[in-house]
């Protein structure tokens, strides 16, 4: 991307008009004087990051744009969630195999928020942005991807706050904590992945949004959130391991309730699974990118 693409994005992202004839006018080259040769690999790249950050921090005000508590409501949700169904299986259906359930319900609470709003944002974001794919030349995966990377602001969040409870309950602060970057990688290639894949469906096929919920819906129901893996019966267990979520809630706990690292042949699994998906979503992303404008 040039400098004047650059700088049209940015009045895009910015929300200030662009102005035709002075980007007319300053493409063409001054009598005279020698044009600049093309750009080196890292100009290149410098340039993605300026745009690919400049779409996170939009999203990220908008979101909270007129909210008197901003991202505070970022931790209030994981928070009544969790006193919610920690009254249900503490004093409805209580569930005497799990110890520091609050911390339990957080740890599966805190991905699966993650993995459900950044999915079902990614996969509207082109048509939430479709003045930028039409009218400005950009690497289109961005727009997708800073959807992603926006609520991971949130996740992040959310994280501190799970740790702050860990340590508040006594439960020890150890080195098997330096695995949580490798599970918080392992969940944003599977949502970017998906991302991907579903955003570039939602252009042609407009049900793709509603069939991205009823996933969403269904995997709280199939990943282990709020009861013990030890619970599903073993000739299930193959396929829960598949599910990329289940490993990384599975994973979140191994290191932060059972302090051990993460069960390799479970986190392999969820490797390969998210690796997966994130191919088969660029491939599709890149195979369909061509014709977006024409149907947005």
């Amino acid at each position: 991307m040039r400098e004047g693409q650059t700088a049209e994005l940015a009045k895009e992202i910015a929300g200030q008009p662009s102005s035709e004839r002075a980007a007319r006018a300053s493409a063409r080259p001054t009598p005279g004087i020698v044009t600049a040769r093309p750009r080196g690999l890292g100009e290149r790249w410098g340039n993605l990051a300026f745009v690919l950050s400049s779409l996170v921090m939009r999203d990220f005000r908008v979101r909270y744009r007129n909210m008197s508590l901003g991202v505070l409501w970022s931790l209030a949700n994981p928070l009544i969630m969790m006193l919610v169904l920690t009254f249900v299986f503490s004093r409805v259906f209580p569930n005497t195999k799990v110890k520091s359930y609050p911390i339990f319900l957080l740890s599966g609470l805190i991905p699966y928020n993650f993995f459900a709003l950044a999915w079902g944002a990614g996969t509207v974001s082109l048509h939430m942005n479709a003045s930028l794919v039409k009218r400005v030349r950009m690497q289109r995966e961005l727009i997708p991807i800073s959807a992603v990377l926006a609520l991971s602001i949130h996740f992040l969040i959310q994280l501190v706050l799970l740790l702050a409870f860990v340590v508040i309950s006594g439960l020890p602060f150890t080195k098997m904590w330096l695995w949580i970057p490798a599970v918080v990688l392992l969940e944003l290639l599977s949502v970017c992945g998906l991302t991907l894949l579903s955003s570039a469906l939602d252009v042609y096929l407009r049900d793709t949004r509603y069939v991205v919920d009823s996933i969403i819906t269904m995997l709280f129901w199939l990943t282990p959130i709020f009861y013990p893996i030890d619970l599903i019966p073993t000739r299930y267990r193959s396929f829960y391991e598949l599910n990329p979520l289940a490993s990384i809630v599975i994973s979140l706990r191994n290191i932060l309730l059972d302090v051990q690292p993460p069960m390799v042949q479970l986190f392999c699994k969820g490797l390969v699974a998210s690796t997966v998906i994130f191919g088969a979503g660029v491939f599709v992303f890149n195979r369909w990118k061509g014709q977006f404008g024409d149907y947005l």
